[in-house]
Protein backbone atom coordinates (compact mmCIF):
# COMPACT_ATOMS: atom_id res chain seq x y z
CA UNK A 1 0.00 0.00 0.00
CA UNK A 2 3.02 2.58 0.76
CA UNK A 3 4.01 1.80 -2.75
CA UNK A 4 1.05 2.31 -4.24
CA UNK A 5 1.38 5.59 -2.13
CA UNK A 6 5.02 6.15 -3.34
CA UNK A 7 3.46 5.60 -7.33
CA UNK A 8 1.27 8.47 -6.53
CA UNK A 9 3.16 10.83 -5.44
CA UNK A 10 5.99 10.41 -7.67
CA UNK A 11 3.44 10.62 -10.12
CA UNK A 12 2.43 14.06 -9.36
CA UNK A 13 6.23 14.99 -9.29
CA UNK A 14 6.42 14.00 -12.41
CA UNK A 15 3.87 15.54 -14.28
CA UNK A 16 4.51 18.93 -11.48
CA UNK A 17 1.54 19.28 -9.38
CA UNK A 18 2.77 18.17 -5.94
CA UNK A 19 3.40 21.94 -5.34
CA UNK A 20 -0.62 21.54 -5.44
CA UNK A 21 -0.92 19.38 -2.44
CA UNK A 22 -2.92 16.01 -2.00
CA UNK A 23 -6.14 14.97 -0.01
CA UNK A 24 -6.88 11.61 1.66
CA UNK A 25 -9.82 9.78 1.98
CA UNK A 26 -10.74 6.51 3.68
CA UNK A 27 -14.20 4.24 4.41
CA UNK A 28 -15.72 2.51 6.72
CA UNK A 29 -13.55 -0.90 5.77
CA UNK A 30 -11.00 -2.51 8.75
CA UNK A 31 -7.77 -0.64 8.89
CA UNK A 32 -9.07 2.13 6.09
CA UNK A 33 -7.91 4.95 8.55
CA UNK A 34 -4.10 2.99 9.05
CA UNK A 35 -3.66 2.66 5.56
CA UNK A 36 -4.83 6.34 4.86
CA UNK A 37 -2.44 7.64 7.63
CA UNK A 38 0.25 5.32 5.90
CA UNK A 39 -0.19 6.99 2.60
CA UNK A 40 0.10 10.30 4.34
CA UNK A 41 3.57 9.36 5.67
CA UNK A 42 4.81 8.25 2.56
CA UNK A 43 3.37 11.35 0.83
CA UNK A 44 4.49 14.14 3.28
CA UNK A 45 7.96 12.23 2.79
CA UNK A 46 8.08 12.67 -0.41
CA UNK A 47 7.45 17.00 0.26
CA UNK A 48 3.33 17.11 -0.87
CA UNK A 49 1.47 18.60 1.22
CA UNK A 50 -1.43 16.39 2.43
CA UNK A 51 -5.23 17.06 3.53
CA UNK A 52 -6.19 14.00 5.38
CA UNK A 53 -9.57 13.35 6.10
CA UNK A 54 -10.10 13.35 10.19
CA UNK A 55 -13.24 10.22 9.65
CA UNK A 56 -14.57 8.21 7.24
CA UNK A 57 -15.47 10.31 4.24
CA UNK A 58 -17.55 9.65 0.69
CA UNK A 59 -15.71 9.61 -2.11
CA UNK A 60 -17.77 11.82 -3.98
CA UNK A 61 -16.81 14.56 -0.89
CA UNK A 62 -13.30 13.72 -1.27
CA UNK A 63 -13.71 14.42 -5.18
CA UNK A 64 -15.62 17.90 -4.89
CA UNK A 65 -12.51 18.48 -2.22
CA UNK A 66 -9.80 18.27 -5.15
CA UNK A 67 -11.84 20.73 -7.48
CA UNK A 68 -12.44 23.17 -4.52
CA UNK A 69 -9.54 23.27 -3.24
CA UNK A 70 -7.31 22.79 -6.19
CA UNK A 71 -4.90 20.04 -5.23
CA UNK A 72 -3.38 17.58 -7.45
CA UNK A 73 -5.70 15.25 -6.70
CA UNK A 74 -6.46 12.30 -4.36
CA UNK A 75 -6.00 8.80 -3.10
CA UNK A 76 -8.86 7.11 -1.55
CA UNK A 77 -8.73 3.91 0.33
CA UNK A 78 -12.42 1.99 0.00
CA UNK A 79 -12.98 -0.55 -1.96
CA UNK A 80 -16.66 0.60 -3.42
CA UNK A 81 -19.37 -1.52 -3.42
CA UNK A 82 -17.22 -4.92 -3.10
CA UNK A 83 -17.38 -7.52 -0.12
CA UNK A 84 -15.64 -6.82 3.45
CA UNK A 85 -12.74 -9.19 2.71
CA UNK A 86 -11.58 -6.54 -0.11
CA UNK A 87 -9.81 -2.87 -0.16
CA UNK A 88 -8.87 -0.83 -2.35
CA UNK A 89 -7.15 1.97 -3.55
CA UNK A 90 -8.53 4.62 -5.68
CA UNK A 91 -6.58 7.93 -7.48
CA UNK A 92 -8.38 10.91 -8.51
CA UNK A 93 -7.63 13.35 -10.90
CA UNK A 94 -7.05 17.24 -10.27
CA UNK A 95 -10.36 17.69 -12.39
CA UNK A 96 -11.53 14.97 -9.15
CA UNK A 97 -12.30 12.51 -11.79
CA UNK A 98 -11.17 8.98 -12.65
CA UNK A 99 -7.87 8.63 -13.59
CA UNK A 100 -7.57 7.68 -17.19
CA UNK A 101 -6.03 4.29 -18.28
CA UNK A 102 -2.71 6.28 -19.51
CA UNK A 103 -2.46 8.06 -16.18
CA UNK A 104 -3.24 4.72 -13.89
CA UNK A 105 -0.53 2.18 -16.26
CA UNK A 106 1.90 4.92 -15.25
CA UNK A 107 1.68 5.30 -11.99
CA UNK A 108 1.69 1.59 -11.71
CA UNK A 109 5.00 2.34 -13.54
CA UNK A 110 5.92 3.81 -10.91
CA UNK A 111 4.58 1.71 -7.97
CA UNK A 112 6.64 -1.15 -9.57
CA UNK A 113 9.79 0.48 -9.35
CA UNK A 114 9.07 1.47 -5.87
CA UNK A 115 8.61 -2.59 -4.92
CA UNK A 116 11.79 -3.47 -7.19
CA UNK A 117 13.80 -0.70 -5.78
CA UNK A 118 12.38 -0.85 -2.05
CA UNK A 119 12.79 3.19 -2.09
CA UNK A 120 9.80 3.99 -0.22
CA UNK A 121 10.10 6.77 2.77
CA UNK A 122 7.94 7.92 5.28
CA UNK A 123 7.49 10.58 7.54
CA UNK A 124 5.99 9.45 10.92
CA UNK A 125 2.97 11.18 10.93
CA UNK A 126 2.50 12.88 14.33
CA UNK A 127 5.95 14.58 12.79
CA UNK A 128 4.41 15.34 9.37
CA UNK A 129 1.59 17.36 11.68
CA UNK A 130 4.16 18.84 13.57
CA UNK A 131 5.46 20.17 10.31
CA UNK A 132 2.43 21.20 8.53
CA UNK A 133 2.98 18.52 5.51
CA UNK A 134 -0.05 17.07 7.40
CA UNK A 135 -2.95 18.62 8.08
CA UNK A 136 -6.56 17.39 9.07
CA UNK A 137 -9.20 18.44 7.02
CA UNK A 138 -12.96 18.06 7.16
CA UNK A 139 -14.30 18.39 3.54
CA UNK A 140 -18.04 18.17 4.29
CA UNK A 141 -19.03 21.82 5.12
CA UNK A 142 -17.89 23.03 1.79
CA UNK A 143 -19.27 20.24 0.19
CA UNK A 144 -22.98 20.84 1.61
CA UNK A 145 -21.99 24.17 0.63
CA UNK A 146 -21.90 23.39 -2.85
CA UNK A 147 -24.84 21.04 -2.80
CA UNK A 148 -26.88 24.65 -1.63
CA UNK A 149 -25.67 25.79 -4.96
CA UNK A 150 -26.83 23.14 -7.19
CA UNK A 151 -30.16 22.65 -5.79
CA UNK A 152 -32.48 24.76 -3.43
CA UNK A 153 -31.73 22.03 -0.27
CA UNK A 154 -33.94 24.63 2.36
CA UNK A 155 -37.07 24.23 0.01
CA UNK A 156 -36.19 20.48 0.27
CA UNK A 157 -35.90 20.56 3.97
CA UNK A 158 -39.72 21.76 4.18
CA UNK A 159 -41.13 18.84 2.03
CA UNK A 160 -43.24 16.89 3.90
CA UNK A 161 -41.74 13.43 2.84
CA UNK A 162 -40.82 10.41 4.55
CA UNK A 163 -37.62 9.32 3.26
CA UNK A 164 -35.55 6.00 5.15
CA UNK A 165 -31.74 6.34 3.67
CA UNK A 166 -29.14 3.35 3.88
CA UNK A 167 -25.57 4.03 3.99
CA UNK A 168 -24.83 0.46 3.98
CA UNK A 169 -22.34 0.43 6.91
CA UNK A 170 -20.51 2.97 4.69
CA UNK A 171 -18.77 6.31 4.29
CA UNK A 172 -22.55 7.71 3.67
CA UNK A 173 -23.65 7.07 6.77
CA UNK A 174 -24.96 11.14 8.17
CA UNK A 175 -25.29 12.47 5.26
CA UNK A 176 -28.71 12.85 4.01
CA UNK A 177 -29.43 13.95 7.70
CA UNK A 178 -26.48 16.18 7.74
CA UNK A 179 -27.87 18.24 3.96
CA UNK A 180 -31.56 17.74 4.85
CA UNK A 181 -32.40 17.30 8.45
CA UNK A 182 -34.13 19.23 11.05
CA UNK A 183 -37.41 20.63 9.01
CA UNK A 184 -40.45 19.31 7.96
CA UNK A 185 -38.58 16.59 6.06
CA UNK A 186 -39.02 13.00 8.01
CA UNK A 187 -35.38 11.07 7.74
CA UNK A 188 -34.99 7.25 9.01
CA UNK A 189 -31.42 6.19 8.74
CA UNK A 190 -30.89 2.44 9.18
CA UNK A 191 -27.73 0.54 9.03
CA UNK A 192 -25.83 3.69 10.27
CA UNK A 193 -23.35 2.63 12.72
CA UNK A 194 -19.78 1.08 11.23
CA UNK A 195 -19.56 -2.13 10.88
CA UNK A 196 -16.51 -3.50 8.69
CA UNK A 197 -18.25 -6.58 7.32
CA UNK A 198 -21.34 -4.69 6.16
CA UNK A 199 -23.58 -7.29 8.56
CA UNK A 200 -22.54 -9.89 6.45
CA UNK A 201 -24.01 -8.42 2.60
CA UNK A 202 -22.09 -6.86 -0.19
CA UNK A 203 -22.30 -2.58 0.39
CA UNK A 204 -24.07 -2.49 -3.47
CA UNK A 205 -27.17 -0.68 -3.74
CA UNK A 206 -28.66 -3.46 -5.67
CA UNK A 207 -32.01 -5.43 -5.12
CA UNK A 208 -30.47 -8.51 -3.68
CA UNK A 209 -28.62 -6.18 -0.92
CA UNK A 210 -31.78 -3.91 0.47
CA UNK A 211 -34.31 -6.53 1.81
CA UNK A 212 -33.70 -4.30 5.13
CA UNK A 213 -34.19 -0.73 2.95
CA UNK A 214 -37.40 -2.33 1.45
CA UNK A 215 -38.85 -4.01 4.27
CA UNK A 216 -38.36 -0.31 6.29
CA UNK A 217 -40.29 1.21 3.71
CA UNK A 218 -43.07 -0.99 3.64
CA UNK A 219 -43.17 -1.00 7.32
CA UNK A 220 -42.46 3.31 8.20
CA UNK A 221 -45.25 3.82 5.02
CA UNK A 222 -42.44 5.92 3.70
CA UNK A 223 -42.47 7.85 0.39
CA UNK A 224 -39.01 6.05 -0.64
CA UNK A 225 -35.73 4.47 0.50
CA UNK A 226 -32.02 6.03 -1.19
CA UNK A 227 -29.44 3.77 -0.68
CA UNK A 228 -25.39 4.53 -1.36
CA UNK A 229 -22.63 2.37 -1.39
CA UNK A 230 -19.64 1.50 0.48
CA UNK A 231 -17.86 4.69 -0.14
CA UNK A 232 -21.31 6.72 -1.09
CA UNK A 233 -20.79 7.19 -5.20
CA UNK A 234 -23.60 4.87 -5.70
CA UNK A 235 -27.45 4.97 -5.75
CA UNK A 236 -29.66 2.84 -5.23
CA UNK A 237 -33.98 3.72 -4.88
CA UNK A 238 -36.93 1.92 -3.50
CA UNK A 239 -39.94 3.00 -4.34
CA UNK A 240 -42.82 3.65 -2.06
CA UNK A 241 -44.66 0.12 -2.20
CA UNK A 242 -40.71 -1.03 -1.54
CA UNK A 243 -39.95 -1.92 -4.87
CA UNK A 244 -36.24 -1.48 -6.16
CA UNK A 245 -35.91 1.14 -9.16
CA UNK A 246 -33.38 -0.69 -11.26
CA UNK A 247 -30.48 1.56 -12.22
CA UNK A 248 -31.19 1.85 -15.46
CA UNK A 249 -34.74 3.47 -14.33
CA UNK A 250 -32.76 6.12 -12.04
CA UNK A 251 -30.80 7.10 -14.61
CA UNK A 252 -33.48 7.85 -17.32
CA UNK A 253 -35.28 9.32 -14.59
CA UNK A 254 -32.37 11.83 -13.20
CA UNK A 255 -31.80 12.68 -16.84
CA UNK A 256 -36.03 13.62 -16.96
CA UNK A 257 -36.08 15.57 -13.63
CA UNK A 258 -32.90 17.57 -15.34
CA UNK A 259 -34.01 17.85 -18.81
CA UNK A 260 -38.33 18.73 -17.73
CA UNK A 261 -38.33 19.95 -14.32
CA UNK A 262 -34.98 21.86 -14.27
CA UNK A 263 -34.88 22.90 -18.09
CA UNK A 264 -31.38 22.56 -18.78
CA UNK A 265 -30.02 20.88 -21.73
CA UNK A 266 -26.78 19.20 -23.02
CA UNK A 267 -25.48 16.32 -24.28
CA UNK A 268 -26.20 12.92 -22.11
CA UNK A 269 -23.61 9.79 -21.75
CA UNK A 270 -23.89 6.49 -21.32
CA UNK A 271 -22.12 3.74 -20.89
CA UNK A 272 -23.10 0.61 -23.28
CA UNK A 273 -24.48 -1.59 -20.49
CA UNK A 274 -27.12 1.01 -19.78
CA UNK A 275 -30.29 1.81 -21.16
CA UNK A 276 -31.88 2.73 -24.70
CA UNK A 277 -34.38 5.03 -22.72
CA UNK A 278 -31.31 7.48 -22.51
CA UNK A 279 -31.19 7.39 -26.70
CA UNK A 280 -34.60 8.45 -26.41
CA UNK A 281 -34.97 11.12 -24.34
CA UNK A 282 -31.88 12.61 -26.46
CA UNK A 283 -34.22 12.08 -29.61
CA UNK A 284 -37.57 13.72 -27.81
CA UNK A 285 -35.08 16.72 -26.37
CA UNK A 286 -32.97 16.89 -29.69
CA UNK A 287 -29.85 16.61 -27.53
CA UNK A 288 -26.75 14.05 -28.67
CA UNK A 289 -26.20 10.94 -26.86
CA UNK A 290 -22.59 9.73 -26.47
CA UNK A 291 -21.77 5.92 -25.33
CA UNK A 292 -18.54 4.95 -23.65
CA UNK A 293 -16.93 1.49 -22.72
CA UNK A 294 -17.95 0.61 -18.91
CA UNK A 295 -16.38 2.71 -16.46
CA UNK A 296 -16.57 6.09 -15.34
CA UNK A 297 -13.43 6.83 -16.06
CA UNK A 298 -14.71 6.92 -20.11
CA UNK A 299 -17.31 8.50 -19.01
CA UNK A 300 -15.85 11.66 -17.36
CA UNK A 301 -13.21 12.41 -20.33
CA UNK A 302 -16.49 12.43 -22.39
CA UNK A 303 -18.44 14.44 -19.98
CA UNK A 304 -15.61 16.99 -19.73
CA UNK A 305 -15.36 17.59 -23.78
CA UNK A 306 -18.47 17.82 -24.21
CA UNK A 307 -19.57 20.03 -21.25
CA UNK A 308 -22.50 17.02 -20.42
CA UNK A 309 -25.47 17.56 -18.65
CA UNK A 310 -25.30 13.85 -17.24
CA UNK A 311 -23.21 10.95 -17.51
CA UNK A 312 -24.26 7.42 -15.72
CA UNK A 313 -23.45 3.52 -15.99
CA UNK A 314 -25.49 0.67 -15.23
CA UNK A 315 -23.77 0.34 -11.31
CA UNK A 316 -25.98 2.96 -10.21
CA UNK A 317 -23.44 5.66 -10.70
CA UNK A 318 -24.01 9.25 -12.17
CA UNK A 319 -22.04 12.40 -12.55
CA UNK A 320 -23.50 15.69 -13.45
CA UNK A 321 -22.50 18.99 -14.61
CA UNK A 322 -21.82 22.54 -12.58
CA UNK A 323 -20.83 19.69 -9.82
CA UNK A 324 -17.39 17.57 -11.01
CA UNK A 325 -16.62 14.85 -13.97
CA UNK A 326 -17.59 12.23 -11.25
CA UNK A 327 -20.34 10.18 -9.77
CA UNK A 328 -22.27 11.27 -6.61
CA UNK A 329 -24.65 9.16 -5.07
CA UNK A 330 -25.58 11.77 -2.14
CA UNK A 331 -25.99 14.27 -4.95
CA UNK A 332 -28.13 11.53 -7.08
CA UNK A 333 -30.38 11.22 -4.11
CA UNK A 334 -30.94 14.72 -3.15
CA UNK A 335 -31.99 15.30 -7.05
CA UNK A 336 -34.60 12.46 -6.90
CA UNK A 337 -36.09 13.84 -3.62
CA UNK A 338 -36.19 17.55 -5.80
CA UNK A 339 -37.77 15.39 -8.59
CA UNK A 340 -40.92 14.28 -5.78
CA UNK A 341 -41.05 17.69 -3.94
CA UNK A 342 -41.52 19.18 -7.75
CA UNK A 343 -43.92 17.13 -9.44
CA UNK A 344 -45.55 15.69 -6.05
CA UNK A 345 -45.25 12.53 -7.23
CA UNK A 346 -44.52 8.90 -5.70
CA UNK A 347 -41.35 7.10 -7.76
CA UNK A 348 -43.68 4.64 -9.04
CA UNK A 349 -46.07 7.39 -10.70
CA UNK A 350 -42.58 8.94 -12.30
CA UNK A 351 -41.54 5.71 -13.42
CA UNK A 352 -45.05 5.57 -14.89
CA UNK A 353 -44.47 9.38 -16.02
CA UNK A 354 -41.07 8.16 -17.83
CA UNK A 355 -42.86 5.37 -19.69
CA UNK A 356 -45.28 7.66 -21.04
CA UNK A 357 -42.50 9.60 -22.79
CA UNK A 358 -40.14 6.73 -23.58
CA UNK A 359 -42.03 3.40 -23.74
CA UNK A 360 -41.56 0.30 -20.66
CA UNK A 361 -37.72 -0.58 -20.60
CA UNK A 362 -37.61 -3.40 -18.29
CA UNK A 363 -33.94 -4.99 -17.34
CA UNK A 364 -31.92 -7.45 -15.24
CA UNK A 365 -28.16 -8.30 -14.73
CA UNK A 366 -26.97 -11.95 -13.50
CA UNK A 367 -23.15 -12.24 -12.38
CA UNK A 368 -21.91 -15.74 -12.69
CA UNK A 369 -18.73 -17.04 -10.98
CA UNK A 370 -16.28 -18.66 -13.44
CA UNK A 371 -12.91 -20.51 -13.29
CA UNK A 372 -10.09 -17.56 -14.06
CA UNK A 373 -8.01 -20.13 -16.08
CA UNK A 374 -11.81 -20.40 -18.59
CA UNK A 375 -12.03 -16.73 -19.73
CA UNK A 376 -10.71 -17.84 -23.17
CA UNK A 377 -12.22 -20.48 -23.45
CA UNK A 378 -15.46 -18.45 -22.49
CA UNK A 379 -14.52 -15.71 -25.14
CA UNK A 380 -13.99 -18.09 -27.79
CA UNK A 381 -17.30 -20.01 -27.13
CA UNK A 382 -19.25 -16.94 -27.79
CA UNK A 383 -17.34 -15.50 -30.80
CA UNK A 384 -17.67 -18.65 -32.43
CA UNK A 385 -21.65 -19.15 -31.73
CA UNK A 386 -23.23 -15.40 -32.17
CA UNK A 387 -26.80 -15.42 -33.40
CA UNK A 388 -28.31 -13.19 -36.03
CA UNK A 389 -31.69 -13.32 -34.43
CA UNK A 390 -33.05 -13.76 -31.59
CA UNK A 391 -36.55 -14.61 -30.60
CA UNK A 392 -37.44 -13.95 -34.23
CA UNK A 393 -36.05 -10.37 -34.44
CA UNK A 394 -32.47 -9.63 -35.60
CA UNK A 395 -29.84 -8.67 -34.54
CA UNK A 396 -28.77 -5.46 -36.24
CA UNK A 397 -25.53 -4.20 -34.60
CA UNK A 398 -22.73 -6.10 -32.52
CA UNK A 399 -20.27 -4.14 -30.68
CA UNK A 400 -17.39 -5.94 -28.86
CA UNK A 401 -15.65 -2.89 -27.73
CA UNK A 402 -15.81 -4.18 -24.07
CA UNK A 403 -17.22 -7.73 -23.71
CA UNK A 404 -20.35 -8.81 -26.65
CA UNK A 405 -23.03 -6.25 -27.16
CA UNK A 406 -25.94 -7.08 -29.35
CA UNK A 407 -28.72 -4.94 -30.51
CA UNK A 408 -32.00 -5.81 -31.85
CA UNK A 409 -33.87 -4.29 -34.49
CA UNK A 410 -36.84 -3.84 -31.35
CA UNK A 411 -33.65 -1.52 -29.71
CA UNK A 412 -33.98 -5.11 -27.18
CA UNK A 413 -30.26 -5.54 -26.32
CA UNK A 414 -28.38 -8.02 -24.63
CA UNK A 415 -24.46 -8.01 -23.10
CA UNK A 416 -22.18 -10.83 -22.11
CA UNK A 417 -18.88 -8.93 -20.82
CA UNK A 418 -16.27 -9.96 -17.87
CA UNK A 419 -16.27 -8.20 -14.40
CA UNK A 420 -12.86 -5.60 -14.81
CA UNK A 421 -12.33 -6.21 -10.70
CA UNK A 422 -13.51 -9.98 -9.95
CA UNK A 423 -13.69 -13.18 -11.84
CA UNK A 424 -17.56 -12.89 -12.85
CA UNK A 425 -19.08 -12.48 -15.90
CA UNK A 426 -21.90 -10.18 -16.16
CA UNK A 427 -25.11 -10.99 -18.23
CA UNK A 428 -27.37 -7.83 -18.96
CA UNK A 429 -30.70 -7.38 -21.08
CA UNK A 430 -33.03 -4.77 -21.61
CA UNK A 431 -36.77 -5.12 -23.40
CA UNK A 432 -39.97 -4.15 -23.35
CA UNK A 433 -40.75 -6.69 -20.67
CA UNK A 434 -39.60 -9.01 -18.27
CA UNK A 435 -40.15 -12.30 -20.20
CA UNK A 436 -38.17 -10.98 -22.98
CA UNK A 437 -35.28 -9.94 -20.48
CA UNK A 438 -35.56 -13.48 -19.21
CA UNK A 439 -35.48 -15.06 -22.35
CA UNK A 440 -32.69 -13.09 -23.06
CA UNK A 441 -30.59 -13.42 -20.10
CA UNK A 442 -30.75 -17.78 -20.53
CA UNK A 443 -29.90 -17.05 -24.32
CA UNK A 444 -26.82 -15.17 -22.83
CA UNK A 445 -25.78 -17.67 -20.41
CA UNK A 446 -26.25 -20.47 -22.75
CA UNK A 447 -24.06 -18.55 -25.26
CA UNK A 448 -21.15 -18.75 -22.48
CA UNK A 449 -21.87 -21.85 -21.12
CA UNK A 450 -21.64 -20.73 -17.70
Amino acid sequence: MRACAKGVADYLIGVGLADRGLIIGYDTRLASEDFAAAAAEVAAASGIKVYLCPKATPTPVVSYGVVSKGVGGAIVITASHNTAMWNGFKFKTGEGASASTEVTTEIERLIARALTTGEVEQAPLYRALEQGMVEYLDLAPVYAHHLDRLTDLERLRQARLKVVTDPMYGAGIGYFNRLLGGEHLQLIEINGERDPQFAGIQPEPIAANLAKLSATVREQKADVGLATDGDADRIGIIDENGQFLTQLQVFALLCLYLLEIRGQRGALVRTLTSTTMIDRLGEIYKLPVYETPVGFKYVAPVMMAEKALIGGEESGGYGFRGHMPERDGILAGIYFLDFMRQTGKTPSQLLDYLYSQVGPHYYQRRDLSFPEDQRQTIIKRISGNLPQSIGGVRVVKVNTTDGFHLTLADTSWLLIRFSGTEPVLRIYAESDSLKRVEKLLELGRGLAGV
